[in-house]
């Protein structure tokens, strides 16, 4: 399971409240904005879609018998589906693409392959059959993220919300937007969220490394009658992972055994 140790980057009570303040402004100018009305039309899709949420035929898997999981479905603006891909239509990560090259065997080369035909699919079916989603889908992300983090900043963090205000106010004139935006930084400020958003892609990358390596999902969930097998692959990338640490920590550089171990994105070690 995940941990629930607050870590620096996930930000104090101050850091939330001062930094959902400051944005207030910017979410008011940008709802203004023509486009992000046009990609914020009201639409009702299943919001929480993967391979564990959906049930098929046994005797022909192109059979939906059912889809479960609904309690979290609600209307939203049409852009809050456009941030993430199902499991199920996502490409490899780009360590699995690495892996595969000519020499690799039939069966994983069919894979990947498979793998982009159901990205390419779905991509089609949601601009084709749900016009509301096509039209959020040719907004500049930078535009709509801010919607999409302002009320998760207690889950998904702090630091994550303001990469996202600092990716738009970076980028707000190439964006077309006038004047400038009203979230603006100082060096200082920029400083510490650098070394906060390293952290934070840290963290993410083990998850996302774990995850392909244990074959678990984001929450490091895995099936029984695999447990015992992703226990022990668990503890041999933890052991890995402190000792590149202890490494590096021998080098001078800021990643320490005991950072190393902060950063470790779940309770078991």
């Amino acid at each position: 399971m995940v941990k629930d140790e607050q870590l620096p980057y996930q930000g104090s009570i101050q850091d939330h409240t001062e930094l959902l303040e400051t944005s207030q402004k910017v979410l008011d100018y940008l709802i203004q904005d023509p486009r992000i009305q046009k990609a914020a039309s009201p639409a009702l899709i299943h919001a929480d879609l993967h391979k564990r949420n959906i049930y098929v035929s046994p005797d022909d898997p192109t059979v939906v018998t059912g889809v479960i999981d609904w309690q979290s479905t609600s209307v939203e603006p049409a852009f809050t589906y456009c941030n993430e891909t199902p499991d199920f239509a996502s490409l490899p990560s780009e360590s699995q693409l690495a892996e595969v090259d000519e020499s690799a065997p039939d069966d994983q080369k069919k894979k990947l392959n498979d793998a982009k035909i159901c990205h390419q699919t779905y991509d089609v079916c949601m601009k084709g059959l749900v016009p509301k989603v096509r039209q959020a889908m040719l907004l500049d992300p930078a535009l709509f993220r801010p919607f999409l983090y302002c009320h998760t900043t207690w889950r998904d963090s702090a630091t994550t919300f303001r990469q996202k205000l600092m990716e738009l106010s970076t980028r707000w004139s190439d964006l077309g937007m006038q004047g400038s935006c009203s979230y603006l930084p100082d060096e200082q400020q920029v400083a510490v969220h650098v070394k906060l958003y390293e952290d934070f892609e840290t963290v993410q990358r083990l998850k996302m490394w774990l995850r392909d390596s244990l074959g678990t999902d984001s929450d490091g969930w895995v099936p029984n009658d695999v447990w015992e097998a992703a226990k022990d692959a668990h503890r041999a990338a933890y052991n890995e992972w402190i000792e590149t640490a202890r490494n590096v920590e021998a080098k001078g550089d800021e990643l320490t055994v005991e950072k190393a171990d902060r950063l470790w994105p779940f309770h078991s070690r």
